[in-house]
């Protein structure tokens, strides 16, 4: 596979190509392998009113992996889940999951998908038995059915301990679990998951993990939303970055990162730099030939964010530039490209500007 970048000032994208896909950003054509996907999204729009949620979403997802939507909120992240999981109708598009078109056989779609919201609605006056046998029901489950998925599903998510507890008495980790166990109830070839441990903290969070993991493990497709860099890089075996409604970026995160190029380098020129001084250290920087680009990150005290050449002696060569000025040095570092700058790469803007 061959991977290419394409950052200008102008355009500060991430193009990709590849010998083995059509379109890797995401455009399916029907004589494709990708034709034969899990899911498949094409060309969707979606508007509520002036506001277009959704301008043009095109992706495909391969049975057995985890696909990941990047974004702040605002994206169409939720909206493109509410389409394909027949919850809100798309203006056009195709949506089909096996094959099986989500507008024209709603029904067939839903046997094959379970979809958990961002937002826990669960009835905290029952145990959370009862709320799995209330929603076995839904599913047309038998009584023979039900007994056997609860139990399973219980034992999946190490929920068996509090299943006989009433709901308003676990934890927001365990609400969280209690409403997977739900959506996977009827056995579903995809699981749907809108921002999964968006309010957990780290330990609740790290156990999601792990249990998305092993849904992977056992054969299910997973659709994740997030607005962590962290838990895309974690989780998913191919991303894509959506902003204002558009995909703009897609690819395994390994791909996007070597698509940005170059090695990063970051600069505090003191605890708390002024924006005025940073600027005057980033002009300054410009001029060495081994730096491409660079971003004051106001997120981190105006900190300078640099894309440099892959060279040994960068660190020198900054910290040179800076003495000849007089400006300190409070603090310096050098990394690989991560997903947070392929955001940045993309978009102009870091992922926590925009989530502020």
């Amino acid at each position: 596979m061959t991977v290419t970048a394409n950052i200008t000032p102008d355009n500060p994208a991430v193009v990709l190509s590849s010998e083995g896909l059509d379109n890797p950003t995401g455009q399916i054509k029907p004589d494709s392998p990708q034709a034969q996907a899990a899911i498949v999204i094409q060309d969707l729009k979606k508007s509520y009113g002036a506001i277009e949620a959704v301008k043009n979403v095109s992706l495909s997802v391969q049975p057995g992996e985890i696909f990941g939507l990047l974004g702040p909120n605002g994206t169409g992240k939720t909206t493109t889940l509410r389409c394909l999981c027949t919850l809100t109708q798309p203006d056009s598009g195709v949506l089909e999951v096996f094959g099986i078109s989500v507008v024209q056989n709603p029904s067939a779609v839903r046997q094959c998908l379970g979809y958990v919201a961002q937002e826990v609605a669960l009835d905290k006056m029952m145990t959370g038995r009862e709320l799995l046998e209330m929603h076995a029901d839904l599913y047309h489950l038998s009584k023979a059915q039900s007994l056997d998925r609860i139990q399973s599903v219980l034992k999946t998510l190490n929920l068996e301990e509090y299943a006989d507890r009433l709901v308003k008495t676990y934890s927001g980790g365990l609400q969280k679990r209690l409403d997977l166990a739900a959506g996977l109830l009827h056995n579903p070839k995809i699981l749907v998951l809108d921002e999964p441990t968006a309010g957990l903290d780290i330990e609740s969070r790290q156990i999601m993990w792990q249990l998305i993991r092993q849904l992977r493990q056992s054969g299910t497709t997973i659709l994740i939303t997030s607005h962590y860099l962290e838990e895309i890089d974690a989780l998913a075996d191919r991303v894509a970055i959506l902003d204002r409604g558009n995909v703009i970026a897609c690819g395994t995160p390994q791909e996007l990162k070597t698509a940005v190029g170059g090695d990063r380098v970051t600069v505090r020129i003191r605890e708390f730099t002024s924006f005025e001084e940073a600027t005057i250290a980033r002009d300054a920087l410009l001029k060495l030939s081994v730096v491409k680009s660079i971003t004051i990150n106001e997120m981190q005290g105006n900190s300078l964010n640099l894309v440099v050449a892959a060279q040994s002696d960068v660190l020198a060569l900054v910290q040179a530039q800076l003495e000849n000025l007089s400006l300190p040095i409070f603090g310096i570092a050098r990394s690989q490209p991560s997903l947070e700058d392929v955001y940045l790469s993309v978009t102009g803007q870091c992922l926590n500007e925009r989530l502020n």
